[in-house]
């Protein structure tokens, strides 16, 4: 997985994590915030522009995604879940949701490893869960 870890798309959904974290932990400027953290991270233009727009559309959709873990995530409340996690599905569920450019199961699988590497295992079981139950259904609302 060291190669997916590596790879330009992944930093740059790395980065979009870390500034939804900075932004839920109270950030008073979100994309001054983004524009710090973004300026520690060496990334092709079209990956920034990718990061920029995934990070927008997440702070304009961030009730919507948070719906959408209410309703999946069974006996928990969305104040529970980990800051982490939650950010990960957040920006996962909006990806799919607004960004389709990527295949749901590269979406979900960079969700995991975000997972593995910023938070639990047991988190990347959660994550995996909740996400596939949301690709599914909204695979099946799209029909």
């Amino acid at each position: 997985m060291n190669q997916v870890k590596n790879s330009p798309r992944h930093r740059a959904r790395e980065l979009v994590l870390k500034s939804l974290y900075a932004l839920d932990c109270g950030t008073a400027d979100p994309d001054k915030s983004f524009k710090e953290i973004s300026d520690d991270v060496s990334l092709p233009e079209r990956q920034l522009k990718f990061a920029r727009d995934l990070f927008a559309i997440c702070k304009e959709q961030v009730r919507w995604a948070d719906e959408q873990i209410s309703l999946l995530a069974k006996n928990w409340r969305i104040d529970r879940i980990n800051y982490i996690d939650r950010n990960i599905l957040r920006m996962a569920m909006i990806e799919l949701q607004f960004m389709p450019e990527a295949p749901a199961k590269v979406v979900i699988n960079e969700a995991i490893e975000l997972a593995k590497t910023f938070s639990t295992h047991e988190s990347s079981a959660f994550v995996n869960g909740i996400l596939d139950t949301f690709s599914k259904s909204s695979a099946n609302s799209a029909k």
